[in-house]
């Protein structure tokens, strides 16, 4: 699979967030947050300075799911990317 242009496939993962004092978030605080963890997949063929394999945080609104391969991949631009790690 060989995304076009300014699209990257990526993988999406759940986090498990804790605070500074150790509690963990539920499922609905979570879903207060603006960005989610991905890792993409592979990069589109005119994306500039992120790699496959990379760890990004991504606009949770942006982009839509497809299933490619019997498994469910995340399609965004990388515009939607704030983060690199």
């Amino acid at each position: 699979m060989i995304p076009i242009n300014k699209y990257i496939i990526i993988d999406t993962i759940e986090e498990e967030i804790k605070t500074d004092s150790g509690l963990l978030l539920s499922a609905n605080d979570i879903k207060d947050f603006r960005y989610k963890k991905g890792k993409v997949v592979k990069p589109g063929t005119n994306v500039s300075d992120i790699e496959e394999g990379d760890m990004i945080y991504y606009d949770k609104m942006s982009g839509y799911t497809m299933i490619i391969n019997d498994k469910q991949y995340t399609i965004i631009l990388e515009r939607d990317v704030v983060v690199v790690l």
